[in-house]
């Protein structure tokens, strides 16, 4: 055993998405040694770089939210801190009802304070339907909730279907009838719990947080990408002595006695003090059926929804687009697109690389949408080009276009999530020298998947504040979050 700060000799983390690097890397700063496996030929996960007409670009997640610190930190402490950018702009619309509508503000995940915030995106009835909500008995929401069962009962259906569902579908494109309210928006979870009216309690929320004095961007990217981090944990994981297994499957998860592990990864037959599980559920799954039945049948519960991301270069010259950062989508209105990001006008980098190129974004693909994704790439691409020209007006031949598949890319959050985590750490918590993390657990965010990595190594440490204290956060999509 090891004198270091977990106790532990030898840790092999399986996975090397952000989770895992990210638990290595911190395991490697408490003196342990460490190995990381990884079933595919590079790191990153869901994070990843590219470029398209000589510009670099994200083809995957493309911030960070900022309002935590864990994926800021991570950036600052592997050299990153001089490359951490804002958007250029924070406005965006909403396309609805035939029209680009700017996004409203004062409100929660598209839940308003008052119905005025909501003006020009719900119709009249919608907004009078909102001020009925203080009228209404309160709404019981018990152990847990689907958001937007909860918020229609209070609301009415116009808000969850023209704001609530293209916000959170942004995230884990999904459907807001069935995720759950207290994992996906805990803090409007614990709002009702202890409100009568909704709208109250959004307003609760919005004083608290005006009242914190936090200030500065929402969310942060990286020059060159977010697709970086991943690159630039994994280098500075190696130069701590720690080793990077790439194509290397885990075919075999057993303990031996008394306390230890045996993992067969590849050709190699690796012995280990304890192993991070950093795997999507399946995965997952799939390593713990032998040692923990129990938790490898939970994860096999875990479902996922698939996404494509088209990203299209144009050349700038006389083209024009709206103003902002990008729209989102209601499924409402029966486009095919669920959001555009406007990447070239959101991140000055984009621009700054090559000024005479245009770079858009587009994602399809939600819960429950196979046909769509069955589709081949050139057809994404001209449906994507067909509902920017719809939106925009942006008609021109693109320079280059490029299409990247998350074929079971986000964890869904239905209702009853958080029991399900808490039984899965019950059962690995019966391992000694095991853990688990990842985004099907506390978030799919950056910073969540990284918070969910230290949880892991302070349990193996035999700390377990860290689970403790992670609790659900806003969470971004794969637009701008992460998944393992």
């Amino acid at each position: 055993m090891s004198a270091s700060g977990t106790g532990i000799g030898h840790v092999v983390v399986i996975g090397a998405g952000i989770a895992g690097l990210a638990a290595a890397h911190r395991l490697l700063g408490r003196g342990t040694r460490v190995t990381v496996v990884e079933a595919s030929d590079r790191v990153g996960g869901k994070l990843l770089p590219g470029e398209i007409a000589g510009v670099r670009v994200d083809l995957g997640a493309e911030s960070m939210l900022a309002r935590r610190p864990e994926a800021l930190d991570l950036a600052r402490e592997v050299g990153l801190a001089d490359s951490l950018r804002p958007p250029a702009t924070a406005t965006a619309s909403i396309w609805t009802r035939g029209a680009l509508r700017p996004m409203p503000k004062g409100h929660v995940m598209g839940v308003p304070g008052t119905a005025a915030a909501l003006a020009g995106v719900l119709s009249d009835e919608g907004l009078a339907r909102i001020e009925r909500d203080a009228e209404l008995p309160r709404t019981e929401v018990g152990d847990d909730v689907a958001v937007g069962e909860y918020v229609a009962a209070r609301l009415g259906r116009e808000v969850v279907d023209r704001l609530v569902e293209p916000l959170l579908g942004g995230v884990y494109a999904g459907d807001a009838y069935r995720i759950s309210l207290r994992s996906a928006v805990p803090q409007l979870f614990q709002a009702a719990r202890t409100h009568d009216s909704l709208t109250e309690a959004v307003r609760e929320i919005q004083a608290k947080a005006a009242a914190s004095g936090q200030t500065g961007p929402v969310f942060m990217g990286i020059e060159g990408g977010v697709g970086r981090l991943p690159l630039a944990v994994a280098r500075s994981v190696a130069a701590r002595g720690g080793e990077i297994l790439t194509g290397t499957p885990v075919t075999e998860l057993r303990r031996t006695a008394p306390t230890g592990w045996q993992v067969v990864a590849g050709e190699r037959v690796l012995h280990a003090d304890a192993v991070v599980v950093a795997v999507p559920a399946p995965a997952a799954a799939a390593l713990l059926g032998t040692e923990s039945p129990a938790a490898a049948a939970e994860l096999r519960t875990v479902e996922y929804a698939s996404m494509a991301l088209v990203t299209l270069a144009y050349r700038r010259t006389g083209l024009s687009l709206p103003e902002g950062s990008g729209f989102l989508v209601p499924p409402v209105d029966g486009r095919t697109i669920k959001a555009s990001t406007f990447a070239s006008r959101k991140w000055d980098w984009i621009a700054d690389e090559d000024p005479d190129v245009l770079v858009l974004r587009t994602s399809v693909g939600r819960y429950g949408e196979t046909e769509i994704l069955d589709r081949e790439d050139a057809h994404l691409v001209d449906v994507s080009r067909h509902d920017l020209r719809e939106a925009t007006g942006l008609d021109a031949e693109p320079l280059q276009t490029r299409v990247t598949r998350w074929d079971d890319g986000l964890p869904q959050y239905p209702v009853g999530h958080h029991a399900r985590v808490a039984r899965i750490r019950d059962e690995v918590a019966k391992l000694p020298g095991l853990a688990v993390c990842g985004a099907q657990y506390d978030g799919v965010g950056i910073p969540a998947c990284i918070a969910s990595a230290y949880a892991a190594v302070d349990q193996l440490g035999g700390d377990a504040r860290g689970v403790q204290e992670l609790t659900a956060n806003p969470v971004q999509s794969l637009h701008g979050g992460a998944g393992e």
